[in-house]
């Protein structure tokens, strides 16, 4: 396809910033951008017709790592990474709320529950008996101690009767807060051109040139905001696609639930909304299978969890599953987001490690902030 001459001046001609993904990273990043430097022309591309990856995908949960989730991070990573790591999502999420208000994002903090199965006391007690040390690690960042010992007052079946509860973790509606960035950024007069796939970054002298199937374009800078997708581009390691699966159930007349749940160190998770339960993960019953670019659901992990919803989530009541999705998150050997310069005119904010949204707005101002 030749642009035309009007395609080219509107669009593509003297761009001085351009973003590689419009979800939360891309959107946050194109924001501050444009406030740091209200008079340059910005620029978003997104392959496809909405956000594609996990921004519009996930489960809206604010959160900061449930308890055996943090102790996971700690057999991997030293206690200060794992302590600037939750700093990081806590300011993020302060971020994002600053940046588009509560209301605007459905934003609910109700606490985040972690259960435990009746099946394996060693994990429940070893949370427990571990409560006390992890409390002190991060009081600092919460100003008092996240995790308190709650009762089952929902009524899960076959877990233990008490929940260990991180009081600081909340919910938030992904529709609405995705809605609100990208009004927010054409807003500001960026703007966000889907349909268009990024096949090649190549250095030029004081810019890049990026390549397309169509046509191809220079941008005086570029910052590479895909996640999950990222070794398309960078052809790094670093970063590797993770497949989350996710079910939601139609709406459950006198559905008393509410907040967001966790289980088996984060890897199953589960939510109110809209008098239903939105419920995901079961990664990590098969994780080379689900470490792929591609959308989609396995017989395995569908099964798994349509089996927890009616034994664990939803004992005895009859429910009936509305819609199936999934995501393509970005993980790594470390739970640090990457933000950093690559060359002269190329930067990248990825590796979320499954905590966009709590990540996502702070890694694009990061981002942005490199461009100075």
């Amino acid at each position: 396809m030749q642009l035309s001459y009007w395609e080219y001046k509107s669009w593509f001609s003297n761009v001085d910033f351009t973003i590689i993904g419009s979800g939360i990273v891309g959107l946050s990043c194109a924001i501050q951008l444009k406030e740091r430097y209200p008079k340059s022309k910005i620029l978003v591309l997104e392959k496809g017709s909405l956000p594609e990856g996990a921004s519009t995908k996930n489960a809206g949960f604010a959160c900061f790592g449930s308890i055996s989730e943090v102790l996971s991070d700690l057999r991997a990573h030293s206690e200060n990474e794992v302590v600037n790591l939750v700093q990081k999502r806590w300011e993020g999420i302060h971020n994002l709320r600053q940046l588009l208000g509560d209301k605007t994002i459905g934003f609910e903090q109700r606490g985040g529950h972690e259960l435990f199965a009746e099946n394996n006391p060693e994990l429940y007690e070893n949370c427990l008996e571990q409560m006390e040390h992890l409390n002190r690690l991060l009081q600092p960042v919460f100003g008092k101690n996240p995790f308190v010992v709650t009762g089952n007052i929902f009524g899960f079946g076959h877990i233990r009767e008490k929940y260990i509860t991180h009081q600081f973790e909340g919910q938030l509606d992904t529709g609405k807060m995705m809605h609100a960035l990208i009004q927010k950024c054409l807003s500001k007069g960026i703007p966000i051109l889907n349909g268009i796939q990024v096949e090649e970054l190549l250095e030029q002298g004081n810019g890049a040139t990026l390549v397309t199937p169509d046509f191809q374009f220079t941008t005086r800078k570029v910052f590479v905001a895909t996640n999950g997708f990222a070794s398309k581009l960078l052809k790094t390691e670093t970063v590797r696609p993770a497949r989350a699966q996710v079910l939601i159930t139609e709406p459950i007349k006198g559905l008393k639930i509410r907040g967001t749940f966790h289980f088996e160190e984060g890897y199953y998770y589960f939510r109110n909304i809209d008098d239903r339960i939105l419920f995901g993960g079961g990664r990590n019953l098969d994780f080379k299978t689900e470490e792929t670019m591609e959308f989609g659901q396995t017989q395995t992990i569908q099964a798994k969890l349509e089996e927890l919803l009616h034994n664990m989530i939803l004992p005895h009541q009859p429910v009936k599953i509305d819609r199936r999705w999934s995501g393509i998150m970005g993980v790594g050997g470390h739970k640090t987001p990457i933000v950093k310069q690559i060359s002269n005119s190329v930067f990248s904010g990825v590796r979320l490690g499954g905590m966009g949204v709590a990540l996502g707005s702070l890694v694009g101002k990061e981002l942005a902030e490199l461009a100075d």
